[in-house]
């Protein structure tokens, strides 16, 4: 069982930045793909991407491609969301998300979920 906690969100302006982090009770957390998610009210949950286990490759959804940035520190079994030049349309619950096979995560569907962490961006 891997435990997941996010933590980093919070209200901003529009334009501004926010680093999420996901901290993984996982010893082996370097055998995890791992994978952010969001959900606005009233949305389903969406992808916003992942990377893989040594953290060398990421994928993104579209609409945060060039704006977030996936990073990795598996000493920390720790996972980082870094959001730039955020838009109200960001606005959403943020999960990260683990699973030994990417693609379940690249297909919405990994095993372990955290509880998420509110991010707000104003106008």
């Amino acid at each position: 069982q891997v435990h997941l906690e996010e933590s980093g969100g919070g209200l901003v302006q529009a334009g501004g930045s926010l680093r999420l982090s996901c901290a993984a009770s996982e010893r082996s957390f370097d055998n995890y793909v791992m994978g952010w998610f969001r959900q606005a009210p009233g949305k389903e949950r969406e992808y916003v991407g992942c990377i893989n286990y040594r953290g060398d490759m990421t994928w993104y959804d579209d609409s945060v491609k060039g704006r977030f940035t996936i990073s990795r520190d598996n000493a920390k079994s720790t996972v980082y969301l870094q959001m730039n030049s955020l838009k109200p349309e960001d606005t959403a619950v943020y999960y990260c998300a683990a699973d030994r096979l990417l693609w379940r995560v690249a297909g919405k569907i990994p095993g372990y979920w955290g509880k998420g962490t509110l991010v707000t961006v104003s106008s």
